[in-house]
């Protein structure tokens, strides 16, 4: 059967075009060092790889969530205990304002160490982790406590929440978090307010200080051992939570050691999938260029040919 030379040509063609596509794929496995560069190279393989890549993407998410969340647990846990200490002297002022031994001038002049400690505690309440307040709940670009004096009146103020009730977390699994943040409201003052009147208001941290310093104004020694009370109640709760976020920090940390696992395990499987051996990648480059060449030299013979060689 005859050939026509139309027939060669095309196939010389085809078979250079076939030979050129397969070195230059081995050139892109070469020059990326991946072995998947297309879908076609290995579909299968190719949607591994991206759940893969997915999968390292919401761990990326996950260990920065965990890193926010050990900066806002420390910085509570050091807000509190500095809460604690300041309760702490708050108490063994009471003790010793309630002597029989101090007159009536030392208690009004210890007014303003009680003071101090009402705004002490108070900026501790206003904390901040990256211009975030860390006591407001989820309202954490709001500063939580605000204290005023109701009326111009000194010795009438409040202490106002600005914050919510919703605590702050952060996602550390799917479907499982952490609160890192917390519901200030709960642990400063149980109402939105913290009135110097003791007729009104529950009993909190801010009220207790501005009591303190009232009795203390007032040469009130019945009232000054009843603050005492209640700075021993206050102070176990604070106790209780720094408890709470030291375990919290532990949780962390546990889980950040599971994630670093996770995304060797994934990274692995990642690179077995997609990393390319080069050396390998190479010497099927070189016999890829080889067989072009060998194909080029055929093909450039037989486009040579005619009739005129056989005469």
């Amino acid at each position: 059967m005859r050939v026509s030379n139309k027939a060669v040509y095309d196939t010389v063609t085809q078979n250079l075009a076939r030979t050129s596509d397969a070195m230059f794929r081995a050139n892109q496995v070469v020059s990326t060092g991946k072995k998947i560069n297309r879908l076609s190279d290995d579909p299968v393989g190719l949607v591994s790889v991206l759940g893969l890549r997915s999968s390292l993407e919401y761990i990326g998410q996950l260990e920065r969530n965990i890193t926010m969340g050990n900066s806002w647990l420390n910085m509570g846990e050091t807000a509190l205990t500095k809460v604690e200490d300041i309760l702490s002297q708050a108490k063994a002022l009471t003790i010793q304002m309630s002597s029989a031994n101090v007159g009536e001038k030392e208690r009004a002049n210890s007014a303003e160490i009680a003071e101090g400690f009402l705004q002490q505690v108070l900026s501790l309440a206003n904390t901040m982790v990256d211009g975030r307040y860390i006591f407001a709940g989820t309202n954490t670009d709001t500063a939580p406590f605000e204290l005023e004096t109701v009326n111009e009146d000194p010795d009438y103020r409040m202490v106002d929440y600005n914050g919510n009730g919703t605590e702050f977390s952060i996602e550390i699994a799917k479907d499982i978090h952490v609160g890192v943040g917390r519901d200030g409201e709960s642990i400063f003052g149980s109402d939105d307010f913290a009135w110097a009147d003791p007729n009104t208001g529950q009993g909190n941290i801010f009220k207790t200080l501005i009591d303190l310093k009232t009795a203390l104004e007032n040469n009130d020694v019945p009232s000054i051992q009843t603050t005492m009370g209640e700075l021993d109640s206050q102070m176990d709760r604070i106790r209780g939570l720094i408890a709470d976020t030291g375990s919290k920090l532990n949780r962390l940390d546990l889980k950040a050691n599971i994630i670093q696992d996770l995304r060797l395990t994934y990274t692995d499987r990642k690179s077995e999938l997609e990393d390319a051996d080069i050396t390998e990648a190479m010497m099927d480059l070189a016999a890829k260029e080889l067989a072009y060449q060998a194909a080029l030299n055929s093909s450039a013979k037989m486009m040579q040919m005619s009739l005129v060689d056989f005469i």
